[in-house]
């Protein structure tokens, strides 16, 4: 029994141990990446970073593209990226200001998924089905936290559905903007002015 009971303990550390190799992994993967970009980060540059063996990375992860998403994956936890708070409610309007708010202070972090995003676009890249999927469940959450402000229609007349896209077509648009010129573009107080907006109906709006 305690011959058992001490394998588990063994196991249980081993897994433990091996779970912390995986997320600092991750975490000098997004640091490579950053630096250049998918195409030219190599499993022996991230293999160094971590004090591995290239065989070594591979034990973790056995391809480039399993890292890559393990790194995508690991962002969208980081900044809860699906707008769901812990227990899987959808986070009110002003919560999602406070998340450009918590952007713009790891530039190093929205580079990286900004450059990942704009090189997905082509066919054969691996990340292409996970930011597709991504903006399945992004539309899908915006449009929930629209209805949770404004009910059925929004002020100036739009359904949650149709403004959604319009919503995560800005944060993502002013990242690129922001990640060019920092100085000339406030991306949280520019997101709050779109925010307001939203709120404004068609005579608002004229005026």
């Amino acid at each position: 029994m305690l011959y058992g009971t001490s394998m588990e303990r063994a196991t249980e550390r081993g897994t433990r141990r091996g779970e912390e190799r995986r997320a600092e992994i991750v975490r000098r993967a997004l640091e490579v990446i950053a630096e250049r970009g998918y195409r030219g980060a190599t499993l022996g540059a991230v293999a160094e970073r971590v004090g591995l063996t290239q065989q070594g990375l591979l034990h973790y992860f056995p391809t480039k593209d399993s890292l890559l998403i393990a790194v995508l994956e690991e962002r969208d936890q980081w900044d809860t990226g699906s707008a769901r708070r812990a227990g899987g409610h959808i986070w009110p309007l002003d919560l999602l200001a406070s998340l450009v708010d918590y952007n713009a202070m790891r530039p190093g972090i929205v580079q990286t998924f900004s450059a990942l995003l704009g090189e997905s676009v082509t066919d054969d890249h691996p990340a292409r089905g996970f930011f597709t999927q991504r903006y399945d469940r992004v539309r899908a959450d915006m449009a929930a936290i629209l209805r949770g402000e404004f009910g059925d229609r929004l002020p100036g007349g739009l359904t949650p559905e149709a403004a959604a896209p319009l919503l995560v077509a800005v944060m993502d648009g002013l990242q690129f903007q922001w990640l060019h010129d920092r100085d000339a573009v406030d991306m949280p107080a520019l997101f709050r002015a779109f925010v307001s907006l939203l709120g404004q109906g068609d005579e608002a709006a004229k005026g």
